[in-house]
């Protein structure tokens, strides 16, 4: 993480310690069950495995664009189900207050990045472009992580004051209608992979409702 931080391969323009260092200090929900520190930061590592895959096709004002979207696209967030455009403001007021000069000309770019991770989605992803493509699909896949029970599961169950079993039952149907926008998140979660995940869930739930 701190490579990337850091931008020790040259792959995006700078480098994001002033953003980084915002999340750690600033963000109000980082120890929330879900949205906290670990999801902003794991669809930030996301997104720049990304920018790596598309490197011949991003430019590296892109890639620094998406990637500040990517750290700020849950800013503040209240850890509350629905309403998730309130959610985005907040995120969307974060990224203002604390945006350096240099990247002041791009706040639209960014702002539209944050946006397109807005549930339930307002744009269909076809009709994204490549960066807001690729942030949206890093942050559906969480499910889809090894470590995701007490994430996704036990965390949303909290958020969404709904019991675990709840929520674990609705992974199915989840799952069932993910579809990822860009080759990179296609290669890198085929439906094979969805697949499994269908069925780990289905038998846990078996093991869980003996």
């Amino acid at each position: 993480m701190d490579e990337i931080i850091s931008n020790l391969d040259g792959l995006y323009e700078g480098n994001l310690v002033h953003y980084f260092q915002t999340i750690f200090f600033k963000a109000t929900n980082v120890n929330l069950p879900y949205h906290n520190f670990h999801h902003m930061t794991h669809v930030f590592w996301l997104c720049h495995q990304a920018c790596v895959y598309y490197e011949d096709t991003l430019s590296p004002r892109e890639m620094r664009n998406l990637l500040i979207g990517a750290l700020f696209h849950d800013f503040d967030h209240r850890g509350t189900f629905g309403d998730d455009h309130l959610n985005a403001a907040l995120a969307i007021q974060g990224l203002k207050k604390y945006i350096l000069k240099e990247d002041l000309p791009y706040l639209d770019e960014i702002v539209a990045i944050i946006k397109a991770t807005e549930v339930p989605y307002k744009t269909p992803s076809e009709a994204l472009n490549l960066s807001q493509q690729i942030i949206r699909d890093a942050d559906m896949s969480q499910a889809l992580n090894v470590a995701w029970l007490q994430q996704v599961i036990f965390g949303l169950a909290s958020e969404w004051n709904k019991t675990p079993i709840e929520v674990l039952k609705e992974q199915i149907e989840f799952h069932k209608t993910i579809k990822f926008a860009t080759v990179w998140a296609q290669k890198k979660w085929p439906q094979k992979v969805i697949d499994e995940k269908i069925d780990e869930t289905t038998h846990l739930l078996k093991i869980l409702e003996l």
